[in-house]
């Protein structure tokens, strides 16, 4: 009876250390995991936010790079009256893969009214 034991014994702890090796997979899937796009577009605005003291309006651009990703997010600068008078901030937002800002740096400055026209594309 001892030895049906040991193997009931042996099969238990077999099938722990199995439970255990599969939950360790998991657990490395779920670390290796790439942010969704919306996430990253969530994690690039909460960044700056937290960097410049302004939150973002909108991200206008957003393309994956050969370092990770680039944005391009407006923020409202200085509110104004009337409304279309407000300063806005064009930020070009670097990410690496995992959606950590590496970089931000001011690209242009301009009346909320006011349309681009000379930057083709939007850009």
């Amino acid at each position: 009876m001892s030895n049906t034991k040991n193997t009931e014994g042996s099969q238990g702890s077999q099938e722990t250390q199995d439970s255990q090796e599969s939950h360790k997979e998991t657990d490395n899937t779920r670390t290796t995991k790439r942010p969704s796009p919306m996430e990253l577009l969530r994690r690039a605005r909460g960044q700056l936010a937290e960097l410049t003291g302004m939150e973002a309006e909108s991200v206008s651009s957003f393309e994956q790079t050969e370092e990770g990703w680039a944005l391009e997010v407006e923020v409202l600068e200085l509110e104004r009256v009337p409304d279309t008078m407000s300063l806005m901030a064009s930020y070009q937002v670097e990410l690496d893969p995992d959606g950590e800002l590496t970089g931000y740096r001011r690209v242009r400055r301009y009346e909320r009214g006011r349309a681009d026209a000379h930057r083709p594309g939007g850009r």
